[in-house]
């Protein structure tokens, strides 16, 4: 059985406790995501999508629950520890790239390196530039970020994900700004690094067509996952079920999400 990178018991997530505003937006939620899964994550704005990655992302904890990452009970954890297996164990890959613009493509890459080592090193910009060679980018690795093109600034981005050797990239709508050539592309290549070297995607879409290309698809509606379907979901089901609807507002922290586990992509 492949090693489970991510594990998340009974899940909730409130804002304002002990207000009379309080408001919880992720209920239940039980989630576990094997090595080398390529996972999709589905729902209308509002339905607690971004709440939930930043929680997986140790970009925030939870209220109450148990969130487990290479099998660390991360609630154990202090924050020193916490950034240290946020930074060695998780990449991230967001909608608008946050690259330097005034960086090199290279250097926005050997940047996650940097960080955690404190100096430059040969070492760094080699892996750096392996890197670029495997999104196809070496010939551009010494242009600024701010000169390239929106498909090839998506590409570093997945390259700097990759940078500490992740066992998990989280992506949240990581084609969102693309055209559909371009979003295609930039689809392949994490499915490419994901075949190649195991490594778990979850990545955040709205694209349906991509997420069916997925090993599985997880809906998030009203702050609970939800759907239960099997194999060979017809596609007008898988559609239905997907695209069920209320609102999202991860600014004023009011999106949610519970658990019951997912539903297969089509093949």
């Amino acid at each position: 059985m492949a090693d489970e990178v991510l594990r998340l018991d009974k899940v909730c997530k409130a804002y304002n406790i002990g207000m009379p505003s309080e408001t919880e937006v992720l209920h239940d939620i039980d989630l576990r995501l094997e090595k080398s899964e390529f996972l999709a994550l589905m729902g209308p704005s509002g339905s607690g999508k971004s709440t939930l990655l930043n929680i997986v992302g140790l970009l925030d904890r939870p209220t109450s629950g148990r969130l487990t990452i290479k099998g660390q009970d991360t609630g154990l954890l202090g924050d020193t520890a916490i950034t240290r297996l946020r930074g060695h164990t998780i990449g991230f890959i967001f909608q608008d790239h946050h690259l330097i613009s005034a960086f090199t493509a290279l250097e926005n890459v050997m940047m996650p390196m940097l960080v955690d080592r404190g100096f430059p090193s040969a070492d760094i910009t080699r892996r750096a530039s392996d890197l670029m060679a495997r999104v196809g980018l070496s010939k551009v690795a010494g242009n600024l970020a701010m000169n390239m093109s929106g498909g090839q600034q998506q590409r570093v981005a997945v390259a700097r994900a990759l940078a500490m050797n992740p066992d998990l990239v989280l992506a949240d709508e990581p084609t969102g700004n693309l055209d559909s050539k371009s979003a295609d592309s930039v689809f392949e290549l994490m499915r490419q690094v994901n075949r190649e070297s195991g490594t778990s995607f979850l990545i955040v879409t709205h694209n349906l067509d991509l997420a069916r290309r997925c090993d599985r698809i997880i809906d998030v509606v009203d702050g609970r996952i939800t759907g239960t379907a099997a194999d060979g979901v017809p596609e007008s089901d898988a559609r239905e079920t997907v695209m069920r609807v209320p609102g999202d507002s991860i600014a004023n922290g009011t999106d949610g999400v519970s658990g019951s586990e997912l539903h297969p992509a089509s093949p």
